[in-house]
C-alpha cells in the first residue's frame, strides 16, 4: 500500500483487513461516497505514484478499467496482459461487459481490479519482475475470485471450530440451561467426549443425547422444588391468615379449670382491666390478656378489682382468675383505715413481712426526712412522728421480701398525690390558718372525732370557731379527748378531768391552746373536704352522747351542759 493510502480503483483488499466486507458483495462494491464507474463517465487521470522494487522506480500506470469511448484519453505507459484474464478469457470478457453495461443487479461498480495484486496498487506487472509479483487467485491458498451475482453458488458448509460452535449455538432457540433448572454444573464425568465438542457430534451426538435425558430430569426436580415454594407460601399465607382470623373473630386463648401451684401477683393502685391481665399473663396465671379483660367484662363485679398482692394459682382459667381476685381471701394487700395511728401502721407493717416488733418504727424516725415528706412538713417542734398524717388510709400491696422503708415511701407518695389534688397548700391561708401542716393536723382532729359526713363538717367548724382569737366561750381551747389518747397511746371515752387538766403535754388540748404541734392520725379523702369546707352555723360543743357514734352539737355552754348529763346517764353516772 502506498503513501496515500486507499483510494477508489486502487489494489483490493485482504479479506483479513479490517475494514474488509465493507465493500458490498465480495467486497467488490464502490466505496461509500465515490461514484461507480458504470455510472456517468467519469474522466481518468493517472496517479504521481512510485513503488519501489530492489531499488528501481516503477513507471506510472494507467488505471486498469477501460475507459468509455466517449471520454477523452490521455497518454499512458503501456499495459501487461491482465493473468487472470489469460486464464479465464471467457469470464473476463463477460465481466467486463457486465461491468461496464451496469447491468448487475447491485447497481455498483467494482471498487477494484481483478488484475491488480496486493502487490501493486495500480494493477501493471513491471517487466522483469513477472515471479516477484505473485497472483492471489492462483496458490492454493488464495480466495475463489468473486462472482456476480447470477452465478454465485452457495459455499460449502465448513466445520466451525469451537469458538464459532459456539456462536451457531447462541443463534439457535436453546434449551434453558440454568443451573437452577437443569442442575448442571458444567462438568459430566461420564462423556467420553469432553474434549472435542465436534467429535460428540460426529460420534453420533452421544454426549447431547445423554446430556438432553438427563436435563429432562433436572427440569422435574428444579419444577418439583418450585411447586413446593409455591405451596409453601400459600400454607404460610393460609396460616397467617388463620391467625388474623383467630385474633379478629375467633375465640382468645384460655386455660381451663382452677390451676395449680401458686403465684403473688402485686396490683398497683388505678390499674385496669388490660394492665391485670398482662401481670397475670406474666406470672403465668392467665393464658391471654384478651381471655381476662373478656371474663372480667362478663362479671357483674369485674370492674371491683383492687389494689393489692394476691396469692394465686397458676394456669388458671380468666373466670376463675376473676373470681378468685374478688374473693378477700387471696388479697394479700396492707389495708391503711382511715384516722388510724402511725404506730398501729407500723406493727402491721412488721406483721405482714415477718419483721421483728419495733423494725418499721425504727427505719421511719431514723429515714423520715428520706422517704419524700413536703417541704412544708419539716422542722415542725413538739412534733411526736414527723410521718404522722403521711401515711395516707389506702391499700397498698406488699409482697414477701419488701423493705419497710419501700411501703413507708410509697404511703409518703399517696398521701402528697391526695393533699396536691385537694389544694392543701394554696387554700390553708384562705381559711384563716398559717400553713398547710396546721390545716392537716386540723383534718385529722376532725378524722378522729367525727363519725359521719354530717359530723365532719360540724366538727370542722367547731374547731375553727374556737380558735378564733374572740373566743371567749374556751378561751381557744379545744379540749379534745382524742388529743390526750394521742399522747398516751390510748383510746379512752371516760377521762377524769383531774388526769386531763394536770397534763401540760404540748398534745394536751385541755391545757394548751390551739392545735396539737402535729398531726394526730392519717386523714381520709373525707375529713380533709370537711376541714376545706365547715359548716357555718356557730357550733361551738360537741358531745358523744351515747359514748360510741352517736355525736350531737351546740352552740351555747347551757346546751352543752344538756348534752354532758346524756352522756352520763348513758354511762350510768346519775
Amino acid at each position: 500500500m502506498t503513501e496515500y493510502g486507499r483510494s477508489p480503483g486502487s489494489e483490493p483488499w485482504n479479506p483479513e483487513d479490517p475494514l474488509y466486507g465493507d465493500q458490498g458483495w465480495g467486497g467488490q462494491q464502490a466505496a461509500a461516497g465515490h461514484t461507480p464507474y458504470g455510472g456517468q463517465p467519469q474522466q481518468q487521470y493517472p496517479q504521481p505514484t512510485q513503488q519501489q522494487y530492489d531499488g528501481r522506480q516503477a513507471p506510472y500506470q494507467q488505471d486498469p478499467y477501460q475507459q468509455d469511448p466517449h471520454q477523452q484519453q490521455y497518454p499512458q505507459q503501456p499495459q501487461q496482459q491482465d493473468p487472470y484474464q489469460q486464464q479465464y478469457p471467457q469470464q473476463q470478457q463477460q465481466y467486463n461487459q457486465q461491468q461496464y453495461n451496469g447491468a448487475w443487479d447491485t447497481g455498483q461498480q467494482a471498487a477494484m481490479p481483478y488484475g491488480t495484486t496486493p502487490a501493486d496498487p495500480y494493477g501493471a506487472q513491471q517487466p522483469g519482475y513477472a515471479d516477484e509479483s505473485a497472483d492471489y487467485y492462483r496458490t492454493p491458498e488464495a480466495y475463489p475470485p468473486p462472482q456476480p451475482p447470477g452465478r454465485r453458488r452457495p459455499e460449502p458448509e465448513a466445520e466451525p471450530e469451537p469458538e464459532a460452535e459456539a456462536d451457531w449455538q447462541a443463534e439457535a432457540p436453546q434449551e434453558e440451561k440454568h443451573p437452577f433448572f437443569t442442575g448442571d454444573d458444567g462438568r459430566d464425568d461420564d462423556s467420553e467426549y469432553d474434549d472435542d465438542p465436534r467429535e460428540s457430534r460426529r460420534a453420533g451426538g452421544g454426549r447431547e443425547r445423554r446430556g438432553k435425558t438427563k436435563k429432562k430430569s433436572r427440569n422435574g426436580c428444579a419444577c418439583l422444588v418450585v411447586s413446593l415454594v409455591l405451596a409453601g407460601g400459600v400454607g404460610g399465607v393460609g396460616y397467617f391468615g388463620y391467625q388474623f382470623w383467630q385474633g379478629q373473630f375467633g375465640a382468645a386463648e384460655d386455660y381451663t379449670g382452677a390451676g395449680s401451684g401458686t403465684v403473688q401477683v402485686v396490683i398497683p393502685e388505678g390499674a385496669g382491666g388490660s394492665v391485670i391481665g398482662n401481670l397475670l399473663k406474666e406470672k403465668g396465671v392467665v393464658k391471654s390478656v384478651d381471655a381476662f379483660v373478656s371474663a372480667q367484662n362478663q362479671n357483674p363485679k369485674g370492674k371491683t378489682i383492687q389494689a393489692g398482692v394476691y396469692t394465686l394459682n397458676k394456669e388458671q382459667s380468666a373466670a376463675n382468675a376473676v373470681t378468685a381476685m374478688l374473693n378477700p381471701s387471696s388479697r394479700n394487700a396492707l389495708i391503711i383505715p382511715e384516722g388510724q395511728r402511725n404506730v398501729r401502721i407500723y406493727e402491721q407493717i412488721d406483721t405482714r413481712l415477718a419483721l421483728k416488733a419495733g423494725t418499721t418504727s425504727a427505719v421511719a424516725r431514723a429515714e423520715a426526712k428520706n422517704l419524700g415528706l413536703p417541704g412544708w412538713a419539716n422542722n415542725h417542734a413538739n412534733v411526736k412522728d414527723p410521718l404522722e398524717g403521711f401515711l395516707f388510709p389506702a391499700s397498698y400491696p406488699i409482697a414477701k421480701g419488701t423493705k419497710p422503708e419501700e411501703v413507708l415511701r410509697q404511703m409518703v407518695a399517696r398521701a402528697n398525690e391526695e393533699y396536691r389534688e385537694v389544694g392543701l397548700e394554696s387554700k390553708a391561708k384562705q381559711l384563716g390558718l398559717k400553713d398547710p401542716w396546721q390545716l392537716l393536723t386540723l383534718a385529722s382532729l376532725v378524722q378522729v372525732e367525727g363519725k359521719t359526713h354530717d359530723d365532719f363538717r360540724k366538727m370542722s367548724e367547731v374547731v375553727y370557731n374556737r380558735l378564733k382569737p374572740t373566743n371567749t366561750e374556751t378561751n381557744q381551747l379545744l379540749q379534745f379527748d382524742s388529743a390526750f389518747n394521742y399522747l398516751k397511746g390510748q383510746s379512752k371515752i371516760d377521762i377524769s378531768e383531774s388526769e386531763i387538766n394536770s397534763n401540760q403535754d404540748p398534745y394536751n388540748t385541755y391545757t394548751q391552746r390551739g392545735l396539737t404541734p402535729g398531726p394526730i392520725s392519717n386523714p381520709g379523702n373525707e375529713a380533709l373536704a370537711a376541714a376545706l369546707n365547715p359548716t357555718k352555723d356557730g357550733w361551738l360543743y360537741f358531745v358523744a352522747t351515747d359514748g360510741m357514734s352517736k355525736t350531737e352539737f351546740a352552740k351555747t355552754h347551757a346546751q352543752f351542759l344538756k348534752l354532758k348529763d346524756k352522756f352520763d346517764a348513758s354511762q350510768g353516772k346519775n
